[in-house]
């Protein structure tokens, strides 16, 4: 599994990676998180507001920073 994080590299998309990060390390998952910064690509994924966040390849949030406690879930889902 692979964790997308998409945005231009703004606070929130940094917000967003740091509580990924949390949520993966409470549950004691070792994933790769990647950051996707090139607008090709994240328009690509059908994204037109950032951050957004991608299990695998499929969009589970757009335009908002979820906590860690909404990534935790997300990711026991």
């Amino acid at each position: 599994m692979m964790i997308k994080i998409l945005g231009s590299g703004c606070r929130k998309c940094s917000a967003l990676t740091e509580n990924t990060q949390t949520a993966l390390a409470k549950l004691g998952l070792s994933v790769e998180v990647v950051k996707v910064t090139d607008f090709a690509q994240i328009a690509a994924h059908g994204v037109m507001s950032t951050p957004a966040l991608a299990i695998g390849d499929q969009i589970v949030s757009v335009g908002k920073v979820l906590s860690a406690a909404e990534v935790e879930e997300i990711l026991q889902t």
